[in-house]
């Protein structure tokens, strides 16, 4: 993990060059010499706090946008460590993998139906779309006013904004991937 002074660094540098201004140019706005800025780009710099804020109120960011730690462009995401939501007493667990909290447009989840159960699911937005691979496992799909089986190695794409049902009518317990995707 980088230090705070590479990370402070770094976003000054990223914000600077998404703002089209050269280091002359920030020196200016900020009042911190050329040769400072310079140097806390590199991380070499130890730069107060004064100094932090002058450059974020030259770059008119909020001083927080100079030490957020940056997203990382990967995820692992482990289900052991996810808390699912029940339906069906239990026998239906659902994990929010990559839920739509940054708005892509889309979910992913991971599904896991006992033999038996049952789950209805209300309607999504207008114009939502499901999409579902099952792994193992044979479930039975109302969807639309008709009637779907799918089995193991089959996949299904659904509008999914009425009411539709999934029921598990195999002798095991059913493991599926759904996308959500919200135009």
């Amino acid at each position: 993990m980088d230090s705070m002074n590479m990370i402070v660094a770094k976003n000054i540098k990223r914000m600077r060059e998404e703002n089209k201004l050269s280091m002359e140019e920030l020196a200016k706005l900020s009042t911190v010499s050329k040769s400072m800025l310079a140097q806390i780009e590199r991380g070499d710099g130890n730069p107060t706090i004064s100094t932090l804020w002058k450059i974020s109120n030259g770059m008119k960011v909020p001083f927080d946008a100079l030490t957020v730690r940056p997203k990382s462009p990967y995820e692992i995401v482990k289900t052991s460590e996810i808390q699912p939501i029940l339906e069906d007493n239990g026998k239906v667990k659902n994990y929010s993998i990559f839920p739509d909290n940054e708005n892509r447009r889309f979910a992913v989840y991971y599904l896991e139906l006992d033999e038996s159960s049952y789950w209805e699911s209300q309607p999504h937005l207008k114009g939502t779309t499901e999409f579902i691979t099952i792994f193992t496992g044979e479930i039975e799909i109302y969807a639309d006013g008709q009637r779907f089986i799918v089995k193991k190695g089959e996949s299904i794409r659904f509008k999914a904004d009425a009411i539709h049902s999934y029921k598990n009518i195999g002798k095991e317990t059913a493991k599926l991937h759904m996308i959500l995707f919200n135009p």
